[in-house]
């Protein structure tokens, strides 16, 4: 603090004692609301008659009759932040401890001489071009690119892996079918020849047709796990398509889909010779279900 608060403090302990250093009347006039009144009718849905689904600082300030600085002063006082919304999703799958303890079971203790392999796709990668040149970021002045695109198409990316390492096998295909995710296992078979395999994926319809079914009964070396219904989240693939999508395609500028495929390749090239590492679980099953489990609050069942 500052020299002067200090002084100020001292010389009122000097004269008074410990009576000298109790809070004192400040001047100005009397606050009209407390806090607790700002954040109840903040918290209070605004009347059907306005048309507003939640309050502003100014919307609210004028209701209230106090300044929008008030206001803002309270919501930051009680850390409430009406602008903000959320998502959630509760799954339904009457399986879902078994396949949580599964995936996360075979993540911190994989068995002994197999591959652990997490597998999914992403699907619908634009190749977007922009309609005038990137201006490239500058000190005091970020990239700048247009904010209307020119589309060339679009590819999808199946993705596979495998957690010990951080390597990645993908392919790049024009379409997101079971024939697709066929030919994807078939190429995973290839790359881990005479080894036992076992697959992370979620539930797409493509992942359960009968032929792909068929290609796992002819290959009892390949094993499939699921995630739970609404439980791709469990799938670690899944944070690495948020590196790839953040580093290599968000910012991008593809003239075709080649451009795009052949700027997927390069990236997962450069990630499995330098960056590639493993992805390893931090909570338990145990843990990840007790944090998951909101019943006091959604009466969901899960």
């Amino acid at each position: 603090m500052s020299r002067p608060t200090v002084i100020g403090w001292r010389s009122r302990y000097e004269r008074g004692g410990l009576a000298g250093l109790a809070d004192r009347s400040r001047p100005g006039r009397p606050r009209r609301l407390n806090h607790n009144e700002i954040i109840a009718a903040t918290l209070t849905p605004p009347p059907t008659k306005l048309g507003l689904t939640h309050w502003s600082s100014r919307l609210l300030a004028a209701r209230l009759g106090v300044a929008a600085s008030t206001v803002a002063r309270a919501w930051r006082a009680y850390g409430v932040q009406p602008w903000r919304s959320e998502t959630f999703k509760f799954s339904t799958d009457p399986q879902l401890v078994a396949k949580v303890t599964d995936v996360v079971g075979l993540c911190l203790a994989p068995p002994q001489h197999a591959i652990v392999l997490c597998v999914d796709e992403k699907s619908q990668i634009q190749a977007l071009d922009r309609t005038a040149p990137i201006l490239p970021m500058q000190p005091g002045r970020p990239q700048r690119r247009s904010h209307d695109d020119i589309r060339h198409g679009t590819t999808t990316l199946f993705a596979a892996l495998e957690i010990a390492t951080g390597q990645v096998t993908a392919a790049c295909q024009p379409r997101h079918r079971h024939q697709e995710f066929l030919r994807f296992l078939k190429q995973l078979a290839r790359a881990y020849p005479d080894r036992e395999l076992h697959l992370v994926m979620d539930n797409y319809a493509a992942h359960k047709r009968v032929e792909v079914r068929d290609w796992l009964a002819a290959n009892p070396r390949v094993h499939v796990h699921f995630t739970p219904t609404s439980g791709s989240w469990l799938n670690l693939v899944e944070v690495w398509f948020g590196i790839i999508e953040r580093q290599a395609i968000h910012r991008g500028s593809f003239r075709s889909v080649t451009d795009l495929t052949a700027a997927i390749r390069r990236f997962i090239d450069s990630w499995n010779d330098e960056r590639a590492h493993p992805f390893v679980w931090t909570k338990t099953a145990d843990e990840i279900l007790a944090k998951a489990n909101r019943q006091p609050t959604s009466k969901s069942g899960h």
